[in-house]
């Protein structure tokens, strides 16, 4: 029987260098080949994963952790935030000194020209840091925004913002998101389109935003790398990422 499998990027796809390990390359071709269909599920935006998506020659994927879905190259669902409540957390935020980043499918943007905390976290992704752009989220679709703070100012958030959903991804940054939104409800819009059943779909990820993911599909993986909140919800935890932990995981479940 074939299978849906929802790859997550960062730590589970992406070694610790943000590399593609050729073993991982390797696995999703011969994945692909015994008839398993392939997506990304990431919080990442659709401009960050272009590369890797033309790389594995993978059309479909859930990014923004289910706001922007697409399946064969078609946009099947955008959800964007709402714009009045963004400019009340970018009011409660800069009155923190806490900086905001907007993104689109097409760019990323900033609330300000630079700061230490966007630089190191961006920088992680492999991007640099984003240009100043006034207004941006009253005159474009957001689908995700970042707001910067570490994790001891974090629960002021969740206090001040009860229908938003501030999810920890870097030691000084969080996504924004839609209260009820994640990659697990980003599945379920998936698969009505794809034909599969949640039983058929195996997801594989490492981090907090893979939780509900992870929770929703008919089988999960967690990197060994992985958050230990992730690990405990996984049905099968496999190697490091960078000791070819993702091929490993394909191995042991007779996908290739």
């Amino acid at each position: 029987m074939t299978k849906l499998l929802l790859l997550d990027i960062d730590g589970t796809l992406l070694n610790s260098k943000k590399e593609l390990p050729a073993s991982a390359k390797d696995a999703v071709q011969q994945a692909r080949q015994n008839g398993h269909q392939l997506a990304i599920a990431t919080g990442r935006a659709p401009f960050m994963i272009r590369n890797l998506l033309e790389e594995l020659d993978i059309d479909t994927y859930i990014t923004f952790n289910g706001q922007y879905i697409v399946q064969r190259n078609e946009a099947i669902h955008k959800e964007a935030l709402d714009a009045e409540t963004l400019s009340k957390i970018v009011e409660y935020a800069e009155r923190r000194d806490h900086p905001v980043v907007f993104m689109n499918d097409q760019r990323m943007v900033s609330t300000i020209d630079y700061h230490p905390d966007i630089d190191e976290s961006i920088k992680s992704l492999k991007f640099p840091h984003p240009k100043k752009v006034e207004n941006f989220h009253l005159e474009n679709d957001i689908y995700q925004a970042l707001v910067f703070c570490e994790k001891e100012e974090e629960q002021q958030y969740h206090d001040a913002f009860p229908s938003i959903q501030f999810v920890r991804w870097h030691r000084v940054s969080c996504d924004i998101l839609p209260k009820g939104r994640s990659k697990s409800t980003g599945i379920e819009q998936l698969i009505k389109k794809t034909g599969h059943s949640i039983e058929e779909t195996i997801a594989f990820g490492d981090g907090l935003n893979d939780l509900q993911m992870m929770e929703t599909a008919g089988f999960s993986v967690a990197m060994d790398n992985g958050h230990p909140k992730t690990k405990e919800k996984a049905s099968y935890i496999t190697d490091h990422v960078d000791d070819d932990g993702l091929a490993k995981a394909f191995h042991h479940l007779g996908l290739i």
